[in-house]
C-alpha cells in the first residue's frame, strides 16, 4: 500500500521487474515518481495524459491507451479528448500524484501529455520545439541546434527551456498564456523551424518529407498540431537504462548526457538543484513574437507546411505528397 495525495493505493506485484538490465521493479518506478513529484506535477499537473502500458516490462510489447478503463476508482479525474477525425475518448487527468501512481500500477512507464489544461481544452498553453535526430545526426548536432533555438527565442524575447527526450533528441518548451489555439501554436512552430533552417541550413531542416532532410536536425513542428501529445517531462522511457526525459537549464546544454539521466540518478539531481523549469511555470509567455515570424512568411508567399496524414486537408497547405512522388508523373510524361 502507498499513501499519497490523501489516498491509499494498492500497488499490485510491486516486485515485478520492469527494467531487466538494471533490475528495477514496479515499486522502484513508484518511488521514482514520488521523488520527483513536485516538478513532475508542475509540468503536467491538470493535463490529460495518454498512457503507454508495458505489461511485461520495458523490453516487452506495449500498447497506447487513451481511454481509461471502466473499472476505475470513483475519485479518478478524467476529461474528454478528441482525435483529428473527431473521435472522443475519456482520458486520465494528471490531477495529483495518486493519479500518476494509479497509472504506474497499470504498467505505464511514462506519460504522453497534452499541451492543454483539462479545464481549458481550446487553448494551448505550451509550444513544444522538437529537435528530432534524423539518421546520422549526433547528439552534439542536437546540442548545437538547441543553441540556435535559445538564440532565436532570446532574440524575440520569448522564454523557453529544454529537456532531454529520454533518448537522442531535445525538446524546448515555451509555457504560454492561455490565449492561443493549437493551430496558432503549430503556425508559430512552423515559423521557428523555417527560421532556424534559414540561419543554419547545413545543420537544421524544416523539411517534412524524410527524403529531403539529409543528415540534419529536423524541427518537428507538427508535434504542435491539435490533439498531439508529446512525451512528458520527468517521464521514464522504456529503455534498458530507464532513462528519464529530464528538464535542464541552458547553462547545462553542453554538458548534458541523456543516457546518464535515469530513475537512479534524477531524484538526487532534483534534490540538489530543484526544478529548472520553475521560472517558466510562473512566467507564461506571449506567442505573438513567434506568430509575427509566421505572418512575415505568409506575406512573402510561403505556404503552410504539410500536415500529418491523419488530419483533414488544411487551408493554404501545399500538396500532401512527397516531392519524389509528385515529380514522377511529369517525368514519365
Amino acid at each position: 500500500m502507498v499513501e499519497t495525495a490523501g489516498r491509499q493505493l494498492s500497488i499490485t506485484h510491486p516486485e515485478k521487474v520492469f527494467f531487466a538490465e538494471r533490475g528495477d521493479t514496479k515499486l522502484d518506478l513508484v518511488r521514482y515518481y514520488e521523488a520527483v513529484s513536485v516538478p513532475l506535477l508542475a509540468a503536467m499537473g491538470g493535463r490529460p495524459v495518454l498512457l503507454q502500458r508495458f505489461p511485461n516490462g520495458a523490453a516487452g510489447s506495449s500498447f497506447f491507451q487513451k481511454r481509461v478503463p471502466e473499472n476505475r476508482p470513483d475519485w479518478l479525474q478524467t476529461t474528454v479528448v478528441s482525435t483529428p477525425n473527431g473521435t472522443t475518448s475519456v482520458a486520465l487527468v494528471a490531477a495529483d500524484l495518486a493519479h500518476v501512481l494509479w497509472a504506474v500500477n497499470l504498467a505505464c512507464l511514462g506519460f504522453h501529455v497534452w499541451p492543454t489544461q483539462a479545464t481549458d481544452p481550446e487553448h494551448a498553453d505550451e509550444m513544444r520545439i522538437d529537435l528530432d535526430p534524423s539518421p546520422g545526426v549526433t547528439f552534439p548536432m542536437i546540442q548545437e541546434a538547441a543553441h540556435e533555438v535559445a538564440a532565436l527565442l532570446d532574440e524575440v524575447g520569448v522564454v523557453g527551456l529544454p529537456k532531454t527526450t529520454g533518448n537522442r533528441g531535445i525538446h524546448v518548451y515555451v509555457r504560454l498564456q492561455p490565449r492561443w489555439t493549437s493551430y496558432e501554436a503549430r503556425a508559430a512552430a512552423v515559423a521557428v523551424a523555417r527560421e532556424l533552417e534559414r540561419r543554419r541550413p547545413e545543420l537544421v531542416t524544416a523539411a517534412w518529407w524524410k527524403e529531403e532532410r539529409g543528415r540534419r536536425v529536423f524541427v518537428d513542428f507538427n508535434q504542435n498540431a491539435p490533439h498531439k501529445t508529446i512525451f512528458g517531462a520527468w517521464s521514464v522511457r522504456a529503455r534498458p537504462g530507464a532513462q528519464v526525459s529530464t528538464p535542464f537549464g541552458w547553462d547545462e546544454l553542453d554538458e548534458i548526457v541523456p543516457d546518464e539521466l535515469t530513475i537512479a540518478t534524477v531524484p538526487a539531481r532534483v534534490a540538489e538543484r530543484g526544478d529548472p523549469w520553475a521560472v517558466m511555470a510562473s512566467n507564461p509567455q506571449s506567442l505573438e513574437p513567434l506568430l509575427a515570424l509566421h505572418e512575415r512568411d505568409r506575406a512573402a508567399g510561403i505556404p503552410d507546411a504539410p500536415w500529418p496524414p491523419v488530419y483533414p486537408k488544411m487551408p493554404g497547405e501545399p500538396p500532401r505528397v512527397a516531392p519524389s512522388r509528385a515529380r514522377k508523373p511529369a517525368e514519365e510524361g
